[in-house]
């Protein structure tokens, strides 16, 4: 396990990005000036990004992050998911919340976030994950939303934000245990949809490298793999941070399409409903113990 005072920390920069980009979601503000400010705020605490900020709206459940020519302009009706994390070494934090701006769905977050706290009053050592799904799908049902089904928590190791583990958000029958001292993120996905599942899209902006040996004629995809590699392992990274005045778009572009052809990158789409109803996230990461677990990114939450 990375070390304790690590954990902390990046959990708490985490936490606090969280409260300060529920104070920059406004009408009229860009996504991609939005997630500039917040991975911005990431780096000032002197801490590295545990992936791009993603910033998915309405139906979009997840690994939305903008282009660097994204042109969205926040109009004030959205219900936007905001998930984010901190990296030091190789202590990461991973949390998310949802933020209601068209006020229609307040029920909807409250159902995530209490399913949120009812998930985590269940992580001790020895708990089977499906328990854990079990107490969101309860939750769900209470408040008649459904849990999607194929996203959910997971472990975080070691060089990977989504390790071992899937804690669903549904009693799915894994009775997989959680092990003492183990890291988690529970992260509670539920929607107004009817079909509870999600598909991918075609939009892709994120990505990360599996770290394999790559023969490539090209210097430029070469040197650009080099690059990756060398800035964030095998951690996600985004499209728009490859970019620069070296590393134009259309050559970035190119190179991520032949990394692609070879295996070397691993792609993450956006993700949506398959019945386009809204989803609201709410997570957080913990530390499990032998009779609770000790959550590292503690930020208030909207409804509860």
């Amino acid at each position: 396990m990375p070390n304790i005072n690590d954990l902390k920390e990046v959990g708490s920069i985490g936490a606090k990005a969280i409260e300060y980009a529920k104070t920059i979601i406004k009408p009229g503000s860009s996504l991609i000036e939005i997630a500039n400010k917040i991975e911005n705020f990431i780096k000032s605490n002197n801490v590295q990004l545990a992936f791009p900020v993603n910033l998915s709206i309405n139906e979009i459940a997840a690994h939305y992050t903008p282009s660097i020519n994204d042109k969205t302009i926040i109009n004030g009706n959205e219900v936007i998911k905001i998930d984010l994390g901190a990296r030091k070494g190789d202590a990461l934090s991973d949390c998310a919340i949802t933020i209601d701006l068209s006020n229609n769905y307040q029920n909807l977050i409250k159902a995530s976030e209490e399913a949120l706290n009812a998930a985590i009053s269940k992580v001790k050592a020895g708990i089977s994950v499906n328990e854990i799904g079990r107490e969101v799908e309860e939750v769900a049902k209470k408040y008649n939303v459904n849990p999607i089904k194929n996203l959910g928590g997971h472990g975080i190791e070691k060089g990977s934000l989504h390790a071992r583990i899937f804690i669903p958000n549904y009693d799915n029958g894994d009775d997989t245990k959680l092990d003492e001292g183990e890291i988690i993120a529970i992260e509670t996905f539920l929607t107004i949809g009817k079909s509870g599942f999600v598909d991918e899209t075609d939009y892709v902006e994120i990505y990360s490298s599996l770290g394999i040996n790559i023969r490539s004629r090209r210097a430029e995809t070469r040197s650009l793999y080099e690059f990756i590699n060398n800035n964030f392992s095998t951690y996600p990274f985004a499209t728009r941070w490859l970019i620069n005045d070296e590393n134009d778009e259309f050559k970035v572009k190119t190179g991520i399409s032949e990394l692609l052809r070879s295996n070397a990158l691993e792609p993450y789409p956006a993700l949506i409903e398959k019945s386009n109803g809204i989803v609201a996230q709410t997570e957080k990461t913990m530390i499990v113990e032998k009779v609770s677990c000790m959550v590292t990114t503690e930020f208030k939450l909207n409804y509860i």
